[in-house]
């Protein structure tokens, strides 16, 4: 199977059947070369329909994730990004082929290294990555849209004040198989909006905190 026409099966047979219409997403995940991102291991199955292991157990979403990731988000020319969890850095150039830049950071310093070599190596020009916990220091700076690729086990405020009037953050919240992916919006200085996009199941990102046990 040729990589052009495994790269449009992806395309129409799970990214758009799965509900993500915007051609404008579409045609960034036409331009955007997934097999260039995903382990040498996984070459050939780098359209299908499924998360591709990474080190340290992490993984990339699978397409269809991604393009209702990029659907949500509606990163445009004039957006900030902060991408929370870098992976394989095949989301940080989706989203890097949309906004004006994209700041993006993994807990994991060969996972960081690995994507900023790369987006390089694919001229993403306007895509940094930084090994950093989002758990152990404060975002300084305000975001149009945040992008957490694993879960949160209970959801955690942090990131929705880091967003400017008018951003978007997309997060997986919940626990088990019980995991809903949420867009919320930032409507004003206190205010936020929230929905639920559909049900998922990914890794929580590390040092996530968790819910309190309940011992009897």
């Amino acid at each position: 199977m040729s990589t052009e026409f495994a790269l449009d099966q992806m395309v129409t047979q799970q990214v758009r059947a799965w509900d993500v219409l915007d051609e404008r997403v579409l045609d960034v995940m036409r331009r955007v070369p997934r097999e260039r991102y995903v382990p040498h291991a996984y070459r050939e199955v780098a359209y299908a329909d499924t998360a591709i292991p990474l080190a340290h157990g992490q993984r990339m979403l699978a397409p269809k994730v991604i393009g209702r990731i990029l659907q949500a988000v509606e990163a445009s020319a004039r957006d900030a990004v902060l991408e929370i969890g870098t992976g394989s850095g095949y989301l940080t150039a989706c989203l890097a082929a949309s906004a004006r830049v994209v700041h993006s950071i993994d807990i994991y310093d060969d996972i960081a290294a690995a994507a900023r070599e790369r987006l390089a190596a694919n001229g993403v020009a306007n895509a940094e990555v930084r090994t950093a916990d989002a758990f152990a220091e404060q975002i300084g700076t305000r975001y149009n849209v945040i992008v957490l690729t694993g879960s949160l086990p209970c959801y955690d405020e942090r990131f929705q004040e880091a967003l400017e009037a008018g951003g978007r953050l997309f997060a997986i919240v919940g626990e088990d198989q019980a995991m809903s992916a949420r867009l919320v919006r930032r409507v004003s200085a206190s205010s936020w909006t929230s929905e639920d996009l559909f049900e998922t199941w990914v890794e929580p990102l590390v040092h996530a905190p968790r819910p309190p046990r309940f011992v009897f």
